[in-house]
């Protein structure tokens, strides 16, 4: 289990100052361990000591055991861990992180629903998302730790469809056609 686990720098794709943090799984130095963090990975929201060469020192995360929002100064952080070695438990709990900057659910009806599976078949409840741009940061933020990612429309409905980092529903020239969409008229728009 990840617990016990101490994470380097091997276990990373990008370390250092210069390396952004915003949109993936972060490693935590051992100092912060002993600073009282009691884990290692996060999931980084953002800050303005989230980009590379920042010059502000706040980072957002989210903890991979527990779900809670928690902040740290980026010299806590190693780096950005490898996705292939995130554990089962904490691709579960990433895949209940909707998008940064995501409508609130109090005031928004959401239009659709993401789900991330693991290999074995497992996943964890929906995460309700707002609009078509929600779906597919959703989908971008998970493709790199989740073995299949769906959208489900609100009447349950497969939507989109990403296995092993590739789309196989709708085909990809459909989705250009709604990501131009998307930008040339932000208004409503069936995924």
């Amino acid at each position: 289990m990840s617990d016990n686990r101490i994470y380097t720098d091997r276990d990373c794709v990008e370390t250092g100052s210069g390396c952004s943090l915003k949109g993936k799984v972060v490693v935590l130095k051992e100092s912060a361990l002993e600073a009282g963090f009691g884990r290692q990975l996060y999931y980084c929201t953002g800050g303005n000591g989230a980009n590379g060469n920042a010059l502000g020192k706040s980072v957002f995360l989210v903890n991979l055991k527990n779900g809670e929002f928690e902040r740290c100064t980026r010299d806590h952080v190693l780096g950005v861990l490898k996705p292939e070695l995130l554990p089962d438990e904490e691709k579960l709990q990433l895949s209940q992180i909707r998008p940064p900057g995501a409508l609130p659910l109090e005031n928004h009806e959401p239009q659709y629903s993401g789900y991330s599976f693991l290999e074995d078949g497992r996943y964890a409840a929906g995460v309700w998302l707002c609009n078509e741009k929600e779906a597919m940061e959703y989908v971008e933020m998970q493709k790199p730790y989740q073995h299949r990612i769906m959208l489900c429309d609100r009447n349950d409905f497969c939507v989109w469809e990403v296995r092993c980092g590739m789309q196989v529903y709708p085909p990809q020239e459909k989705l250009d056609e709604m990501r131009e969409g998307l930008v040339e008229n932000p208004g409503p728009m069936q995924l």
